[in-house]
């Protein structure tokens, strides 16, 4: 079971070990699928022979949990492990079930107050893990994954724990520093968009945790991604790959630049990783429960 709070270091980047095992944390929308698409059968075909080949793929997403199991189905990745909320979420899939690894939760209640004083008319939601969210208002279609809980007070948005909370309205984007200088970890994926989650925590974070438990060397570590919530990802992997249509920020902050989503960049990737003679990982010991999407 995945608990230690570690922060990543830097590393000189080079050419991962072949032959051995690898972490391969890859993230969904922009990379390995356009949002609202399913993955081309090149794709799945390449997650799949990652996955065979004894290596360890790891969906690493801003999506909510139940977004990212969403995802895994669709990718055909029945067991391994999933980063969801920008690193919040810790899950081990098992034969489709899903086991909760770590949760890191959020102070909502700040979060909710901060905007709702900064950004009247603001839609909120907080995330439930696995089922979807508690909304103030209906966002649209497609907007969130998984079901959305209608609140009628605005305390009860933060009545429970949650590992993050989304922020949208016009110019979003401007409450970031406010949400940063609170110690929240806040991120503008859009100007009317916002996923906030604590202080501290990011893919980078989670996978790392993920990484030492694996008993993976950073040597053995690959990360491909195309958003500001990838950057730190992408630095602290070995191997750190930003897809081709990324902002140049993500670009600098990777060690090589791939195809964009369009000519499916991930697929020669996550074709390049693959070796002979790699062993599946051992079975670990997870003592915690395990629940049906």
């Amino acid at each position: 079971m995945i608990t230690a709070d570690t922060t990543p270091t830097a590393v000189d980047h080079g050419s991962p070990l072949t032959g051995v095992r690898m972490l391969v944390a890859s993230d969904i929308d922009g990379t390995l699928l356009v949002t609202g698409r399913p993955p081309s059968s090149a794709v799945i075909e390449s997650v799949a022979a990652v996955r065979d080949a004894g290596h360890h793929p790891v969906l690493s997403t801003g999506r909510s949990l139940s977004g990212a199991l969403a995802a895994a189905r669709e990718l055909g990745l029945a067991n391994g492990w999933v980063i969801a909320s920008n690193g919040a979420v810790t899950a081990r899939l098992i034969g489709g079930a899903y086991v909760l690894s770590q949760v890191r939760t959020v102070d909502a209640e700040t979060v909710v107050r901060l905007a709702t004083k900064s950004l009247p008319g603001a839609r909120i939601a907080v995330e439930i893990v696995g089922v979807g969210y508690h909304v103030n208002k209906q966002f649209p279609a497609r907007e969130l994954n998984g079901d959305q809980v209608k609140v009628s007070r605005l305390s009860d948005l933060w009545a429970g724990s949650t590992p993050r909370v989304v922020l949208s309205g016009p110019d979003a984007q401007r409450l970031v520093p406010a949400l940063r200088a609170a110690g929240m970890t806040a991120i503008a994926t859009r100007p009317d968009w916002v996923d906030v989650t604590v202080g501290g925590v990011s893919k980078a974070t989670a996978v790392e945790r993920l990484r030492q438990d694996l008993g993976i060397p950073i040597e053995c570590t690959v990360a491909i991604g195309d958003g500001e919530n990838d950057i730190e990802l992408l630095q602290w992997a070995w191997r750190g790959v930003a897809m081709g249509h990324a902002a140049a920020q993500v670009q600098d902050a990777a060690d090589e630049v791939a195809d964009s989503i369009e000519q499916e960049g991930a697929v020669r990737v996550l074709q390049s990783l693959l070796t002979t003679g790699s062993a599946p990982d051992p079975r670990q010991k997870v003592d915690v429960e395990v629940f049906q999407p």
